[in-house]
């Protein structure tokens, strides 16, 4: 019993610690996963708590963990993961059974799991905790409880601090698609031979005041007595989706610059703000400045955001507003406003406001060209 127990303390604290690390890494990509739960379960006014949240969690996950792994206050760390398996267990049976946003997050987005391989995994971690529990009287302290606790809150300290840069610079592992060195075109594409999603279709018609469902293979196309009324299409069966499948940037005018961004062999840098008015004023002037001077030393400068025209109007200054999806631009850098450069439709760097280079940096890119 020893040996299982030893083993439901080690497997329990790799998860967690590993939760919450990944989540640390991005702790702006939680932040989402927080807001589309508020959004999905009409609670849009807890919105403003999505990063204290996503930062509280990824902390509690991994001290959780840490605990039970070091021994360091152990009785606590079991704990902790009891609180939190007794609120995500039964919120992950009901996310389960309704389904409200597809991937839980509980392992940011370097792991993506559905919401019932979610729910299983928490019913086996509570099964662990179970055989855990009936040793905790067998637990001593290692260091005394003064000195372990001291070891605790030095290491949340270091930990939020280590969420604190990653949200501040970027992640310093990036889980997205829109990884440097990627060559965005390429994971646009679907293998071929690979099936894509497959939906079952059905066609409503009516005759004398009488609607019927036929499928694609026996619904009246040759028969004008019937009137077409209605189609409806279930997806029953997920195909592949190529890593990158919404990248369309557009300006203003409404042209596609899509593939004129993705073909252009020279250098070209895009400032992405999902939403200009959620920028720091300071940050966007700065990126202003950047755009002129990479314009007058012939470098393509883009500022791609989903923010409304009569918003993006406001700001005209004579650089090249486009307009993209608000979830694609949080899924390319996770900053706001951030910035990607591009050579051949290659993403060569990412920054975020806090750490783009100075603008005489990209006025060198054209000299060792």
């Amino acid at each position: 019993m020893k040996i299982i127990r030893i083993l439901s303390r080690i497997i329990i604290s790799l998860v967690f610690i590993f939760s919450g690390v990944v989540k640390a890494i991005d702790p702006l990509g939680s932040a989402y996963k927080f807001h589309d739960y508020f959004q999905a379960f009409h609670l849009g006014f807890l919105n403003n708590l999505s990063l204290p949240l996503s930062i509280l969690l990824c902390t509690a996950e991994f001290i959780a963990g840490f605990s039970l792994l070091t021994g360091f206050r152990q009785k606590t760390g079991i704990l902790g993961v009891f609180i939190l398996l007794v609120i995500f267990t039964p919120l992950t049976f009901m996310l389960a059974l309704t389904n409200p946003v597809s991937d839980c997050g509980c392992f940011g987005d370097a792991i993506h799991l559905t919401n019932w391989q979610t729910f299983g995994k928490n019913i086996v971690l509570v099964s662990l905790l179970i055989v855990l529990y009936t040793g905790t009287n067998q637990i001593r302290s290692i260091q005394g409880k003064t000195t372990e606790w001291i070891i605790i809150i030095i290491t949340t300290v270091i930990f939020v601090i280590f969420s604190l840069a990653n949200l501040r610079y970027l992640p310093v592992i990036d889980f997205l698609p829109y990884k440097s060195g990627v060559k965005i075109a390429d994971k646009m594409i679907t293998p071929d031979g690979v099936p894509g999603d497959e939906y079952s279709t059905t066609f409503i018609y009516e005759k004398n005041g009488v609607k019927k469902d036929f499928n694609i293979n026996n619904y009246p196309a040759d028969d004008s007595t019937w009137k077409f009324v209605d189609q409806k299409s279930v997806l029953i069966k997920k195909g592949y989706k190529p890593p990158i499948h919404d990248f369309i940037i557009t300006a203003l005018n409404g042209e596609d610059l899509t593939q004129n961004i993705l073909s252009y062999s020279g250098y070209s840098v895009l400032m992405i703000t999902k939403k200009l008015s959620e920028a720091g004023q300071r940050s966007l002037s700065e990126g202003f400045k950047l755009g002129n001077y990479c314009v007058s030393n012939g470098i393509n400068f883009y500022i791609l955001t989903s923010s409304g025209t009569d918003e993006v109007k406001s700001y005209e200054n004579g650089l090249n507003f486009c307009s993209a999806d608000e979830t694609t631009l949080k899924t390319m850098v996770r900053a706001n406003p951030g910035y990607i450069l591009l050579k051949d439709g290659i993403i060569i760097k990412k920054w975020s406001w806090a750490n783009v280079p100075e603008p005489e940096w990209f006025g060198k890119l054209n000299i060792q060209r």
